[in-house]
């Protein structure tokens, strides 16, 4: 007899075949019918609004009930004009450059081949996230347009809204040339159901998790399919010893609290010794009057007697909070030391007047992203000028940084000849 758990599995299998003969059909769809596609989406989510939103307001009850928290609760919840914008989001989407069938590069062989490496789908791609449902549309929507289908994974506590949400976009597609079940939600609310997303290998061709420090490693500890790592932000200001203090200053404070729950917030900031004396004083005092708590070294304490005494853990934590960690340093190499020990490989900023500190920061540093004299704020698909991003990608191999439409595409070659053969 069939268990809960084989069943679910089951479902799942179903679902991913779905998904894996939508692909074949969206792939080589021109962009007319994806951004008609998209169009229909937007108008759904507008139409659905109150549907939408009844079934937000079940997930939003159940939250309060398990006392998550008023920040997450505020994550989760869905009204109508927030729907508006998440449609309007998607109209944005429509109007961005197809990437699919773009030249990367390509050049007549010296045997009169002509050789072109084009830009293609990559598939079916997974996508493991928490809380937010808009999410489920912001998702679905760029993996639409860059010709992928999309296999959605939302928390158990959005299930009810996610399932209303694709269900609607799902009906969208109905009367439009994509594919119907180019939008997927994952069956089931339990863990399993993750797992057998994470070893789908050979159904699904990407995993790009979107959360926090613990579901992004527990995705890419468990899954055998290919991941994308987003989102962890230990981001690190330092201030140079010929930095302007008072544009450090502004840049710390806009790093730090413009919006300190996002993973492009900083986390750290160091300072250089020479420079302490003039800019620690006035730093404390703008980070306290913003409600900043620092959690600084014995160097940092010096300036401020509610500087908190800052740990390992400190300076290895993503805060998301009105919390930053500090310290002191005695060169510029020290604080790219500390980087590198501490940091997650997002974004750093240096604030320096100095064109050869500036230069010898953005050599040594390695990640994703580094700013001169800059918030790490910028790092973002849409300050970049991306349009849209999937997610901030802090590994290495295919996409790195903020990651937008062309980071959701493959490469492959098409050589054309006049009856070459190999000699």
């Amino acid at each position: 007899m069939m268990g809960e758990q084989d069943r679910e599995r089951e479902e799942f299998l179903r679902v991913a075949g779905r998904a894996r003969d939508a692909a074949a059909g969206l792939a080589p769809l021109p962009r007319a019918a994806k951004d008609a596609a998209l169009h229909a989406i937007a108008d759904a989510l507008v139409a659905a609004a109150p549907e939408i939103v009844k079934a937000n307001e079940g997930d939003v009850a159940r939250a309060r009930e398990a006392g998550t928290s008023e920040y997450m609760i505020d994550r989760l919840s869905l009204s109508e004009a927030r729907i508006a914008a998440i449609a309007d989001a998607v109209r944005k989407v429509a109007a961005l450059p197809d990437p699919v069938g773009e030249t990367v590069r390509g050049n007549v062989l010296p045997n009169g081949l002509d050789l072109r490496q084009i830009r293609v789908p990559l598939g079916v791609v997974g996508i493991i996230y928490e809380g937010r449902p808009n999410v489920t549309v912001d998702a679905a929507a760029l993996c639409l347009k860059s010709g992928n289908v999309a296999m959605l994974r939302g928390s158990s506590s959005a299930y009810e809204s996610n399932s209303v949400l694709v269900n609607v976009m799902q009906g969208a597609l109905a009367g439009t040339d994509v594919p119907q079940d180019a939008v997927q939600l994952v069956p089931g609310t339990t863990r399993e159901s993750v797992k057998h997303l994470m070893r789908a290998r050979g159904l699904v061709d990407v995993l790009i998790p979107r959360g926090g420090a613990s579901l992004i490693n527990s995705v890419v500890e468990e899954s055998t399919v290919p991941v994308i790592e987003t989102g962890v932000g230990n981001c690190a200001v330092y201030v140079d010893a010929a930095a302007d203090v008072d544009q450090a200053v502004e840049i710390l404070l806009n790093a730090k609290t413009q919006r300190p729950s996002v993973c492009n917030a900083a986390e750290t900031f160091l300072v250089h010794a020479d420079i302490a004396p003039a800019f620690l004083p006035k730093a404390l005092e703008a980070l306290r009057g913003a409600g900043v708590t620092v959690h600084g070294d014995e160097r940092v304490r010096a300036y401020g007697d509610d500087v908190v005494a800052a740990t390992e853990d400190d300076y290895r934590a993503e805060y998301l909070s009105m919390d930053i960690a500090a310290r002191v340093v005695d060169s510029l190499e020290d604080a790219v030391a500390h980087i590198r020990t501490y940091g997650s490989g997002h974004t750093e900023a240096i604030a320096t007047t100095s064109q050869q500190a500036a230069k010898r920061f953005v050599a040594l540093v390695d990640s994703a992203a580094v700013m001169v004299n800059a918030s790490t704020r910028f790092t973002d698909g849409e300050e970049f000028g991306f349009g849209a991003e999937i997610g901030i990608s802090t590994q290495k191999l295919h996409a790195r940084g903020p990651m937008g439409l062309p980071e959701l595409t493959s490469t492959k070659y098409v050589v054309t000849g006049e009856g070459h053969l190999r000699g």
